[in-house]
């Protein structure tokens, strides 16, 4: 059997908040169209956004975040419909962690750029939805295409303390030589801070920071 035939559940290990973050549940009308969903809907997990980044941390947990926050603003009445919403981020393409915030807004909206899905017979375009380097208030701008409703989201991950002994225990985990227990130690220290904002401050206006919802 080889690696991808292999049946074991490569999840096991995960941390437990990983199943109570919340979910964000959209409607792709392209994946009801070509089957893969009966009836479009998707629920997209935290853990999804943690196998596209490779990692979970502040800056997975806050891309996810201002995404739920703004498709919640957007769509208050049913789910956000994938693929029909612009996504556009303050920020140049290469610079800092831009990227891998764009990246979860890719996934869960489907908005993508130049390399993105052309289309069927005019129709489900997603390329040309995100873009970069866009002067803005907030870290994203995330519009509706059908009535032109806007959102402008930020995330500040110090409205969740920072525990006190990580940076000791990021030094101990990264130095030369360093064993499992050290590594360990920082890894559970890191996730609890990445879990507290994922559950007890999902909801926190002071960590996702909402700068202005205009309704079309």
């Amino acid at each position: 059997m080889n690696a991808i035939d292999a049946t074991d559940d490569i999840d096991t290990g995960t941390p437990a908040f990983f199943s109570r973050a919340p979910r964000i549940v959209v409607h792709d009308a392209l994946a009801q169209l070509l089957g893969a969903s009966a009836d479009g809907r998707i629920a997209y997990r935290y853990a999804d956004a943690v196998k596209l980044a490779g990692h979970s941390c502040p800056t997975v947990a806050g891309a996810w975040l201002m995404t739920r926050t703004a498709l919640a603003r957007l769509y208050p009445d049913e789910p956000a419909r994938r693929g029909q919403v612009r996504v556009e981020v303050r920020e140049a393409e290469d610079a800092g962690v831009a990227g891998v915030i764009a990246s979860v807004a890719t996934l869960v909206t489907g908005a993508a750029g130049r390399g993105g899905f052309k289309g069927l017979a005019g129709q489900h375009e997603r390329c040309g939805l995100l873009s970069f380097g866009v002067a803005l208030r907030g870290q994203l701008r995330f519009t509706r295409l059908d009535n032109g409703a806007q959102v402008e989201v930020s995330h500040d991950a110090q409205a969740v303390p920072r525990p006190g002994e990580l940076r000791t225990l990021m030094q101990a985990a990264l130095a030369p030589g360093s064993d499992g227990a050290a590594r360990a130690a920082f890894a559970q220290v890191w996730q609890g801070w990445v879990g507290e904002m994922l559950t007890t401050h999902a909801d926190d206006p002071a960590l996702v920071i909402v700068h202005d919802a205009v309704r079309g």
